[in-house]
């Protein structure tokens, strides 16, 4: 039975997750990340995949579905930054 802690969990993992689309289908059409700081999606990546862990360790499916989700377009957007800012030849 879902509560309404529940949902709105489920609602602002939602949004959440949806907040970051945006940014990742852009990211990933251009392929331009040179305006993304390195620092910052590395740190981001790293918080989304400790989120994941956690949800997992709560068995919290709001938390695990959104972080899984965001976790996956986080690295891909990281993985196009290192590779533009280490072994892109310009």
């Amino acid at each position: 039975m879902t509560t309404n802690q529940d949902l709105i969990g489920y609602v602002a993992a939602a949004l959440t997750t949806a907040s970051f689309l945006p940014q990742a289908i852009m990211t990933i059409k251009t392929r331009d990340t040179s305006s993304l700081s390195l620092s910052m999606y590395g740190l981001f990546t790293l918080g989304v995949l400790c989120w994941l862990i956690y949800g997992i360790h709560l068995t919290d499916y709001a938390i695990i579905f959104s972080n899984a989700i965001t976790l996956l377009l986080a690295a891909c957007i990281l993985s196009f930054k290192i590779y533009h800012t280490y072994c892109k030849k310009t």
